[in-house]
This record gives C-alpha cells, structure tokens and sequence, in this order.
C-alpha cells in the first residue's frame, strides 16, 4: 500500500489538485494551476523495490543509438569547461562510455552495485544510490545529463535543485523523458503503456517541462518533443510482445531503413519538426542552462 498521498502540486506547489478522468487506475491527478499530471499516492519503497529489482543489465544497444549519443555529445560540446559530466541514473553506462571516448571526466549514480560496478569498469567515478551534491566540489560540472529518470521520481524541484548545485554558472542540463501529451496518449489514453504507478510517477509535457526547470532557477534552451513508436502502439493494444529496445522491434527496424536514405531521413526531420511545432511527439529532449548571473 502507499505511505500516503500528495496534496499539493510536485511543480507548482498549488493545492488545485484533480483526479485526470479516465485514468484512474494510474491514480493520475491534474493540477489546476500548471496542469502538471502525475500519480497522487506516494509508493513505498517495498513497492519501489519490486519494479526496479527486475530491470535488466544487458540491454541491446544499436549502432544508431551510439549514434545519437554522439549527436548530443555535439550539442553539448560548447559547454565544455571543467571536463566534467555526470549522467544520473546512468544504467550500464552505455551514454558515459561514449563521452569517455570524447575526452570527458565522466561520473555517474546509479541504484544497484551491479549497475555501479559494471560503469566502474567502463571509467566512470560512480555514486550508489540517489544523487547528494555535498559528494562533488559545488558548481564543478558542466553537464548533468538525465535520460529518462524524471518520469521515475515524485520530488523533481528537489533533484532539479541539486543538479542546480553542481552545474557551474552557464553550464547546462540535458534531460529526456516521456511526452504525456504525445499524440499516441490521446489515441491509447489509458492503455498507453508508458503510463504504470509506480514505476512511472511523474509526466511532463512541454509547457511543465520547462515550469519545473524555470521553478528551480534554469533557463530553456531547447526543448525538443519528437518521434512516435511503433512498437509502444501495438504492445498497448495488445497485438505485440515484442521487447520495446530489441535488434528486432518494428522501431528498430524502421529506424534502419530510414537511417543513410536523405529522402526518408529529411521526411523523418519534417516530421519530427511538425511533431515538436505541436507538442506531441513521444519523447521529449530538453536542455536546460544555469545563469551566468
């Protein structure tokens, strides 16, 4: 059972709080000031420990993917100062090991010491468990990256705030995490399988993405809300069991048939430019800054 409930809004702090109709059963709640939506119970850390036990340590990883990494490798390139970058909520460290080979001091945190360990091997300095800044010299990265971890947690001003204190000044925050208001949520609505109390807690579109980094002292940069999924579409609907990240996922597959085609590839961009121009893309990419003043 939950240790208890929210009562006031995780963004925002208002107390206009509201059940989001026709998704009870992810006990999703809406506020009224900032329209922040997430899950209302406070799970318990038995419950948290069930789902997190099981995640695996060997997941696929594509070339495409190294890819992309490398593409957001360049986009933080100009922010490069101090050489450091922490990823937080690192996994297996696939992400870090590719800045490692671009020349970054990396570090990272993870929950379990198989995870830490095996990032240990690949040159990261790992800290178990949840981020505490008073561990690293304040203001000394110029990264924090955060890859679908914010969805996870139930108390973002405060993890915002301590990337807050290890970003120096005009250092910059990259985080990813899923689109609440991704057009497959409004055709699966409560089957939508990215929705799952309490592995899931928090979901963000792009409005309360940006309210949440601006409430604890960040300015926007970029916020990015691209692609749809194939594979999320049909396992919601029930006509798949094909694993989400696999050599074989219908997204894998189309990802390789788009990938060295300019026609498909600039289709791909129009798309995706549409998708963000409207806020309902699946996935949303963001980078945040820390004010030089």
């Amino acid at each position: 059972m939950p240790t208890g409930e929210h009562n006031k809004c995780l963004v925002c702090q208002s107390d206009k709080l509201n059940p989001l109709g026709g998704y009870e059963k992810h006990h999703l709640t809406k506020c009224g000031s900032c329209n922040f939506v997430f899950c209302k119970p406070i799970p318990t850390q038995k419950e948290l420990n069930e789902v997190y036990e099981g995640y695996g340590r060997n997941d696929y990883l594509s070339d495409l993917t190294i890819q992309a990494y490398e593409r957001v490798l360049d986009s933080l390139e100009p922010f490069r100062k101090t050489n450091k970058l922490i990823d937080v909520g690192c996994g297996i460290g696939y992400f870090i090991e590719v800045a490692k080979r671009r020349g970054w001091e990396v570090y990272g945190t993870e929950f379990t010491e198989e995870a830490a360990k095996i990032c240990e091997e690949k040159g990261a300095k790992m800290e178990l468990g949840v981020l505490d800044p008073s561990n690293y010299e304040p203001e000394s990265f110029d990264v924090v990256c955060s890859f679908e971890v914010i969805e996870h947690i139930n108390n973002p001003r405060e993890e915002l705030g301590n990337f807050y204190k290890l970003l120096r000044k005009g250092g910059v925050v990259y985080c990813t995490t899923p689109n609440i208001n991704a057009v497959e949520r409004f055709m699966l609505k409560s089957d939508w399988n990215i929705l799952g109390y309490p592995e899931h807690l928090s979901y963000y579109s792009p409005s309360t993405l940006k309210r949440v980094f601006k409430e604890t002292g960040f300015k926007t940069k970029k916020v990015l809300a691209t692609g749809v999924s194939l594979t999320r579409i049909k396992k919601s609907q029930g006509k798949s069991n094909q694993a989400t990240i696999s050599a074989s996922s219908d997204d894998e597959k189309l990802r390789n048939q788009i990938a060295g085609n300019p026609l498909l590839e600039l289709v791909k961009d129009i798309i995706n430019w549409k998708l963000t121009f409207f806020g309902v893309g699946n996935s949303l990419k963001g980078w945040f800054v820390k004010p030089t003043n």
